[in-house]
């Protein structure tokens, strides 16, 4: 017996399937227009009882890629977390914790 392979939806499909739902279509239909079953739409909706979750936002305390390269350009250079803290105008306890969560260099 052969498996298929498992496919994911992606961002934008997962949105239509969204949209398509909020307009009262019904499982079935949607998979039909991605030639999927009901089943595979289904865990979609269930995971937030039918209800669109909101579209995720970083904190504004988390360090962006941007500060994170810069923590591991200051590190490769060897320099210290006070310094590193100083470039990047950031509390030394976010700069040591993002070091020690991610293991140094």
């Amino acid at each position: 017996m052969k498996y298929r392979r498992r496919v994911f939806f992606t961002d934008k499909q997962k949105s239509e399937i969204w949209d398509r739902w909020q307009r009262g279509e019904s499982m079935s239909s949607i998979g039909r227009v991605f030639d999927r079953g009901s089943s595979s739409i289904y865990p979609l909706l269930a995971r937030t009882g039918g209800i669109r979750p909101p579209d995720r936002v970083r904190s504004r305390l988390a360090l962006t890629l941007i500060d994170r390269e810069e923590v591991s350009r200051g590190l490769r250079a060897q320099m210290s977390l006070r310094s590193i803290t100083r470039t990047l105008k950031r509390p030394a306890s976010t700069i040591s914790r993002e070091v020690r969560r991610n293991g140094g260099i």
